[in-house]
């Protein structure tokens, strides 16, 4: 029933495709469309936090890590769902907008996992340093990661039941790492959190 569901949604939104938004679709889900992000997220955390900011990106690159392994090295190996471009009863129906489907696996998406992520470890981190643009970058973080994590739907290579679960997933390996950190340098000199 739930399988059944996740396939026809898929269907519905992935073909419902524009030829004239395509390309900005394929490059949103490429690598490259972050760099510009992140280089943002850079430079507004060194500008704001200084020294503190090393720390920061530690984290963030602890937290990506966790989250992609997760879903790649542990998630798609075990669970082993097709990819809608892969599944043979879905052949002639998928509206693939990428020249690779990827991996044969999909469940549950790295891109969702690793975006969501980085989100929700942005958000908690410049929420508790009480920010100004806080409440506004964590809006638009949030609608960033959900951008691109849609984008896997309409080129083809994920149901929206990867990208649910990916995205779920990343937000609790970013919470959890978030109580870790803070626990860890509670009442030290090294303290990020105060």
């Amino acid at each position: 029933m739930l399988k059944e569901l996740d396939i026809s949604l898929f269907l519905y939104l992935n073909n419902h495709y524009h030829d004239s938004i395509s390309p900005f679709m394929l490059w949103a889900t490429g690598d490259k469309s972050w760099i510009p992000f992140y280089i943002v997220i850079i430079l507004l955390l060194i500008w704001r936090l200084r020294l503190k900011s090393i720390a920061f990106f530690v984290l963030i690159a602890i937290t990506i890590t966790a989250a992609d392994q997760f879903a790649s090295g542990f998630m798609k190996p075990t669970i082993q769902r097709l990819r809608p471009c892969y599944e043979p009863t879905l052949i002639g129906k998928v509206h693939l907008v990428t020249e690779s489907c990827g991996g044969q696996y999909g469940f549950i998406s790295s891109h969702a996992a690793n975006t969501f992520a980085l989100a929700m470890l942005l958000s908690l981190l410049v929420t508790k340093t009480r920010q100004p643009y806080a409440k506004s970058m964590s809006i638009f973080i949030f609608l960033w990661a959900t951008l691109v994590s849609y984008t896997r739907i309409y080129v083809g290579v994920h149901y929206p039941a990867d990208i649910l679960f990916g995205a779920f997933a990343g937000v609790c390996i970013a919470w959890i790492l978030f109580i870790a950190m803070k626990k860890l340098m509670k009442n030290t000199k090294y303290n990020l959190f105060i």
